[in-house]
């Protein structure tokens, strides 16, 4: 049995819902999933200082649970938290978003994004250059989003993240299409015989990766070095100020 615990850093337990369903959907025999939505934060993620929050809420939301897990998901586009978590716990903690672009890397030489909401632009721009894979970005087409409700209609973000898609074909030049935003996790396998490109949204390739590196088990790299403490964290869970103090 390999368990994976999906972890949704903002307060909206629809998106955790949305997330969950889609892992089922893909996830292959023995495999048990468990998600978490965080009890603060904002209710979705669109600006860079909701994602500092986010990331926060991630470390939280790991601390507390990663414990009998063989692997964790950050169920949020931007990957937040994610490079930190990876420096705290003992198992693979894998970013939605850095797994469809790897996995987009295996499929064609160029890859578009799909992104939602303009204002969210800067903030995929800096995870495309963390992740490494900037030079394979062919362009980015975004999908205006003006209201949590209008984020949640799958019909109404269907139609539109097609749209997108169609114009990131008409550009020429690129091979693959990945749809940003944990909230329309399975947008990809509803749209793909519809779509003029190859389609991947996070969850899928991500689900796919957990797996894999659940069941290879490399060792976790060196934590970096810490300047020398007594003093535990204050001010936050004690599942995280116990990592912070004692990453792994």
């Amino acid at each position: 049995m390999t368990r994976i615990l999906l972890v949704n850093p903002n307060t909206t337990q629809a998106v955790t819902d949305v997330v969950l369903a889609e892992a089922r959907r893909t996830a292959g025999p023995g495999v048990e999933l468990e998600a978490v939505t965080s009890e603060f934060g904002a209710s979705i993620v669109s600006t860079a200082s909701e994602e500092v929050v986010a990331a926060h809420a991630m470390l939280e939301l790991l601390a507390a649970h990663h414990a009998g897990f063989d692997a964790a998901i950050a169920a949020i586009s931007f990957d937040s938290g994610v490079f930190a978590a990876r420096t705290l716990l003992p198992l693979p903690v894998v970013g939605i978003t850095e797994a469809a672009l790897h996995t987009a890397c295996l499929i064609g030489r160029r890859y578009g994004l799909v992104v939602l909401g303009t204002s969210s632009l800067p903030l995929y721009e800096d995870l495309v250059d963390r992740i490494g894979l900037r030079a394979r970005l062919g362009a980015i087409e975004a999908v205006e989003v003006a209201s949590r409700s209008q984020y949640l209609d799958r019909a109404l973000m269907d139609r539109a993240i097609l749209e997108a898609v169609e114009r990131l074909a008409a550009r020429g030049g690129i091979d693959v299409a990945v749809i940003c935003g944990a909230a329309v996790a399975g947008v990809a396998h509803r749209l793909a015989t519809r779509a003029p490109l190859p389609l991947l949204d996070g969850v899928a390739p991500a689900l796919a990766q957990a797996e894999a590196l659940a069941r290879l088990k490399p060792r976790a790299p060196t934590p970096p070095q810490r300047l020398a403490s007594d003093a535990p964290p204050r001010g936050i869970g004690a599942a995280l100020g116990l990592l912070l103090h004692n990453p792994r």
